[in-house]
């Protein structure tokens, strides 16, 4: 109970430093392995803890805090810290909209960097409690393949550093502030990516039948490919096939050489996401050949599926209710299709993910991820950082 209280008491001591940070850092968002101030910054916040830190990566980094109790455990958490190359709608006026051009926090990178920051400062005056090493991973590369979980991880860093447990947290709109949820098995989908492109034969849009329509083609495509969910995948496994692009042509009467297409395939296994990677290029040959066409097609393998250990995720929502009562934590029923490159990590350590409520209608801040609006309600970090420390000191 004491513990708790303390916790309580420092987290309220440093939400202002953290709601201070995550402005600056939407101010200032930088893209997937380009994140280089954003670097310079967090290090120069771990410096004034006097947090030593390593680089294996050519951006983010990965603070050492030394507990005061010995011991070989070691626990890692996790935030991301890149942007959407996207650009923010909304009061350019606003205090902390972004200031570079082609780049917005709308996915709520700035909060989890700004929220571990502050459980950087929560640990080190709970030292005292801590035992063996914890280590504070600000992770590069989350919106982009490969992935910078998987970067990390094939350096083998954390693996020399024998990691007990390692964990994550996503802002959920969805979700009011003081509200978790997460689930053990499969939580999150497995995003694969596909590009198609179709050739025909341009003409004169007077005279189709002079030419070989790949607009016409697509569209068949398109149509098709809804089919596969529905007629090729067992009606109990999860899987979403999304066409996110079309491009081609350049005037009314013209019909073009071309049509490109990007998409998105979403499953919790690989076998499922094989079959409909076949399935596509299958349906994609027998219209362009049926046609007198030809086509190009990649696909490429995403993150895997983000699996939680049973452990893990018991301790999350433990420790979340111990703080803030019965109510706080939900476990969820089913997994959801967006994918997460904290996948990785779960491939060579025990751990867990869980999304953190950061949406109210008073802040504005229900937007859902990568809307253009999208905002954090501050008062995320008065829940979000207790129970990340709290993962370290409680975790036995």
């Amino acid at each position: 109970m004491h513990l708790k209280k303390e916790l309580l008491e420092l987290t309220g001591k440093y939400v202002p430093y953290m709601i201070e940070t995550r402005r600056y850092l939407h101010q200032h968002p930088e893209v997937s392995y380009k994140e280089f101030e954003t670097t310079k910054f967090i290090k120069a916040e771990l410096d004034k803890l006097e947090i030593s830190y390593d680089s294996p990566l050519e951006t983010g980094c990965v603070g050492i805090i030394e507990g005061a109790i010995e011991s070989e455990k070691v626990i890692a958490l996790r935030a991301d810290i890149d942007a959407l190359a996207m650009s923010e709608e909304g009061d350019a006026k606003s205090t902390f909209f972004s200031k570079n051009e082609g780049a917005a926090h709308c996915c709520g990178h700035d909060a989890h960097t700004a929220n571990l920051l502050g459980v950087a400062k929560i640990l080190s005056e709970l030292k005292e409690h801590i035992s063996g090493k914890v280590l504070l991973i600000f992770q590069p590369g989350e919106e982009k393949l490969p992935g910078g979980g998987r970067l990390l991880c094939e350096t083998e860093y954390l693996q020399k550093h024998n990691v007990n447990a390692i964990y994550g947290l996503h802002t959920d709109p969805s979700q009011s502030p003081g509200k978790i949820a997460t689930k053990s098995g499969p939580l999150m989908g497995s995003p694969d990516e596909f590009e198609v492109e179709i050739f025909g034969k341009g003409g004169h849009a007077a005279r189709p039948h002079e030419a070989i329509d790949p607009i016409v083609m697509a569209s068949q495509f398109i149509t098709s490919a809804q089919t596969i969910v529905s007629r090729s995948v067992d009606p109990t496994d999860a899987a979403v096939v999304t066409i996110g692009k079309i491009e081609g042509g350049t005037a009314h009467n013209i019909i073009p050489e071309s049509v490109r297409m990007l998409g998105t395939v979403r499953t919790l296994s690989k076998s499922t996401a094989d079959t409909i990677a076949e399935r596509l290029e299958a349906i994609l040959k027998g219209i362009c050949e049926g046609a007198g066409g030809s086509y190009s097609f990649t696909f490429n393998r995403g993150y895997p599926v983000v699996n939680n250990t049973v452990e893990e995720t018991a301790q999350i929502l433990t420790s979340m209710k111990a703080l803030f009562g019965e109510e706080s934590a939900t476990e969820l029923e089913k997994p959801i299709m967006a994918g997460e490159d904290f996948a990785f990590y779960q491939e060579h350590f025990p751990g867990a993910f869980f999304f953190a409520g950061s949406g109210a209608p008073e802040s504005d801040s229900q937007y859902v991820w990568h809307h253009p609006k999208y905002n954090v309600d501050d008062r995320f970090f008065e829940y979000a950082a207790p129970l990340m420390a709290s993962l370290v000191v409680d975790k036995k």
